[in-house]
């Protein structure tokens, strides 16, 4: 008798990703691709795990793959310090992740800084956790376990800031630096991923954040969705994951088109010429001038919409206005035909 159809479901997405990961790590002359890794070693790939049912269903699916492959697999667990006895859960997690067979495993605490609100702030603290562990171990990836509910619930978030179509297209399945990120379960409902968790009777710990009304993400959860549902029918979740996956492909596609078009808009000396930003199309010209500020040393996260549609006004609607200040102490002006953008 073969496992239970969630688990099946959960361990042949994973599967499908550690090949991937497999894939990539060799060059063609077959040496190991990742920095840190002993030669000769096989690959390391690293589960970021909460102790919630999305990444325990992953740590026990990576586990369980990965006694088959020529990999290594160990896991992470990030102590935010933002509960009481957040510090002894995460040895918990931890402890359970070595009982899956999991090596190496760690427990990494983290202090969650103010900027950008306490979810954004806490999500920072966790990924340069992450990214530190990855460096630290020499992992070639790094598992993190969003399902197709938490694309649904991104798109949604995105929609509601009014940040265009990247911010529409969600959670990409590989992202961070060389691909470090992979996210096997953006197909799978949490629903399924749940279930994984009571057919193998792995224990989990349901996180009180993720049903306080306090954070943004958790009222849109538990009401937001729900009443898109009651209003919409059911289907709303696969349809806004759907929504990501082609946003995604046409912001690439702007985004592609936007690299191209940055050097035909600059002289030669470098500078943006405002005239030919002019005759870019609006959401290629956003682009250009997004990648400038960003070049110049706005942090891409606090870099919104409205500081964009600032800059671009320079280009359209020039009144003879000052210098516009951004994130990062960066500020846009015009001058004599040229857009500048420097830090001050």
């Amino acid at each position: 008798m073969g496992p239970h159809p969630a688990v099946a479901a959960i361990r042949l997405a994973v599967r499908r990703v550690l090949h991937d990961v497999l894939t990539e790590h060799h060059h063609p002359t077959g040496q190991p691709h990742t920095p840190g890794t002993p030669p000769g070693a096989h690959p390391l790939v690293l589960v970021a795990c909460s102790g919630g049912a999305d990444s325990m269903a992953l740590a026990s699916a990576l586990a369980f793959e990965a006694r088959k492959l020529p990999l290594r697999a160990g896991g992470i667990t990030v102590d935010h310090g933002l509960q009481h006895g957040s510090t002894q859960r995460a040895h918990e997690v931890a402890d359970r992740m070595t009982a899956l067979g999991l090596t190496p495993v760690e427990a990494v605490t983290v202090t969650v800084g103010r900027e950008g609100g306490p979810e954004a702030a806490a999500r920072d603290a966790r990924y340069a956790a992450l990214d530190a562990a990855a460096e630290r171990h020499g992992a070639t990836a790094v598992l993190l376990g969003h399902t197709r509910d938490d694309q649904a619930e991104t798109v949604l978030l995105g929609l509601a800031r009014g940040s265009g179509i990247r911010s529409l297209s969600g959670m990409a399945a590989v992202s961070g630096t060389a691909g470090r990120y992979r996210r096997p379960f953006l197909e799978l409902d949490r629903q399924t991923v749940r279930k994984a968790c009571i057919a193998q009777e792995l224990a989990v710990w349901d996180d009180p954040h993720n049903s306080d009304p306090a954070y943004t993400r958790s009222r849109l959860r538990h009401e937001g969705l729900p009443a898109l549902e009651k209003a919409l029918g059911k289907g709303v979740v696969e349809a806004l994951a759907r929504t990501a996956q082609l946003s995604r492909d046409d912001a690439d596609a702007l985004d592609s088109w936007a690299a191209d078009a940055e050097a035909a808009v600059r002289d030669e000396a470098g500078r943006l010429e405002c005239a030919k930003l002019h005759g870019l199309p609006p959401a290629v010209r956003r682009r250009v001038l997004r990648r400038a500020v960003i070049a110049s040393g706005a942090p891409a996260g606090s870099l919104f919409a409205r500081h964009i549609e600032e800059v671009d006004r320079l280009i359209t609607g020039w009144r003879g206005q000052g210098a516009i200040n951004l994130p990062g102490r960066v500020e846009a002006l015009r001058q004599g035909g040229r857009l500048v953008i420097r830090q001050g």
